[in-house]
């Protein structure tokens, strides 16, 4: 299937619309409430970009923040543009960034298969740590420790720093 032709995709637009997807010059901010065609511009935005402004797939990164919109989004890119679809980034920004991360992991000093740990799984690797530590979970609290250990390093506070700040424990 070739991208869709600006004849297609401009049909089905209000003229807010159309004035936010035929913008090229500089970003462009869609505030709307729900269920009021942003993903729709998004989307034929990125037709638009393919079709008529030269922009290569691999060149569109197209973010979005739960994975069920950011499935919307592919389908909708996908039925606009066909396969050429693939070769975009279109994903949450969390898949986005594990990706980079992922790509470089080699220049931090890391492999490329880590493995990112949601809230749920940091939880029970401090409970592991707990557990193995042999201390009371009534008196060490797995979440209450979770917390703290993602306050410092959101402060960038080294566990070097850390272990000093709280030794009278």
């Amino acid at each position: 299937m070739a991208v869709a032709s600006p004849e297609t995709y401009l049909a089905d637009l209000n003229p807010a619309q159309r004035e936010a997807v035929l913008a090229t010059e500089g970003p462009v901010l869609v505030v709307a409430g729900a269920g009021s065609g942003k993903t729709r511009v998004l989307t034929h935005r990125i037709a638009h970009l393919l079709a008529a402004c030269g922009a290569e797939p691999n060149e569109i990164l197209a973010i979005t923040f739960t994975n069920k919109a950011a499935e919307e989004m592919k389908r909708r890119v996908e039925e606009l543009v066909g396969g050429v679809s693939r070769r975009m980034w279109v994903m949450t920004f969390h898949a986005a960034c594990g990706r980079i991360l992922r790509r470089e992991a080699g220049r931090l000093g890391y492999r490329s298969n880590f493995t990112i740990y949601d809230q749920a799984d940091q939880v029970r690797v401090v409970k592991a740590c707990l557990e193995e530590l042999e201390r009371d979970p009534k008196r060490f609290v797995p979440r209450g420790i979770h917390t703290q250990i993602s306050l410092a390093k959101n402060q960038l506070v080294s566990a070097e720093e850390y272990r000093r700040r709280v030794a009278s424990f």
